[in-house]
């Protein structure tokens, strides 16, 4: 039997966390599953795994190996796909990582469109706020609404866009009159995105010279999803600072207006990314690909600017 076959059951177990559910989970049976992983610890002269009839866990040797041979067996598939990649040919699985506001905007059917496209490549999106290790955590790719600072991945731009101050008419008239520049939005209710690094406060920049300022905002609501913040400056609770890729449709439609788009920065952008690897897998250059060619020809400009 092969090194790489046991190890590739090794890293099964791992994962699963168990023989039992490692055999559920690759169709093999469990007594094979651990005479690779047995074999595989005579052939290194070190035990792997603790196993008892009710605790499972990696010895200082076993986390050393996996850690070393999952990147192994990734380098191998990866080459694999290289060697014989075919786009109209695609298979297996892609786990995506993206964030809750991504999926539930109407970028987000970028995804299903990828999807339509290649219905042999299974795409397993795990929607959630944090930030993946992607390499740990058995990630292939992953969108990013953010700056990015992990200098050991590799970044494609899928888009730029601008976060947008935005209320609705019915608020614009009721509190017009404060509304002349910027730094009146301290004396308006806020609908807070928490979200944002800097939820407290709103970056602005003067338009005559690039001066950077800060204004302070109130809540009178605050929540972790820029879509809920919208949905409230929509029904008229305060003013919502939302990204134009959310708002581009109630901005179109006149339920919302754009507020002091000049005095905004427009350094934001979407990125894609992905570990630093030898040889990329051809299912992850045909997903960032894809989406480098959906953003422009889907997203396009919104809103009329007020002030």
């Amino acid at each position: 039997m092969d090194t790489l076959t046991r190890m590739r059951a090794f890293i099964d177990v791992v994962e699963a966390e168990g023989f039992s559910a490692a055999a559920r989970k690759t169709g093999r049976s469990k007594a094979l599953l651990s005479k690779y992983v047995r074999e595989l610890e005579d052939d290194l002269g070190v035990l792997l795994l603790n196993r008892t009839t009710r605790q499972f866990s990696l010895t200082e040797a076993g986390q050393i190996y996996r850690s070393r041979a999952v990147d192994i067996v990734q380098e191998i598939d990866n080459l694999s796909d290289t060697v014989r990649a075919n786009n109209a040919d695609l298979r297996g699985k892609l786990k995506v990582s993206v964030p809750r506001t991504f999926v539930d905007a109407p970028v987000g059917h970028s995804l299903l469109d990828f999807t339509a496209t290649h219905p042999d490549l299974s795409l397993d999106i795990v929607a959630e706020d944090r930030f993946v290790d992607l390499v740990e955590e058995g990630y292939d790719v992953a969108i990013r609404i953010t700056s990015l600072e992990d200098s050991a991945l590799i970044a494609r731009k899928l888009s730029d866009f601008r976060m947008l101050v935005c209320a609705s008419p019915a608020f614009i008239e009721k509190f017009g009159k404060p509304l002349e520049k910027p730094a009146d939005l301290a004396q308006v209710p806020f609908l807070i995105d928490t979200n944002s690094k800097s939820y407290g406060s709103l970056r602005f920049q003067a338009p005559e010279d690039g001066t950077v300022y800060t204004v302070t905002i109130h809540g009178t609501l605050s929540v972790n999803s820029p879509i809920a913040t919208m949905r409230g400056a929509i029904a008229g609770l305060g003013i919502a600072m939302v990204p134009d890729f959310i708002a581009r449709e109630a901005l179109a439609s006149g339920k919302l207006v754009s507020l002091f788009e000049a005095h905004l920065p427009t350094t934001a952008a979407i990125y894609a990314i992905y570990p630093h690897r030898r040889y990329l897998p051809q299912k992850v250059r045909t997903f960032v690909d894809f989406l480098t060619k959906w953003f422009p020809a889907n997203c396009t400009e919104v809103g009329p600017d007020k002030g």
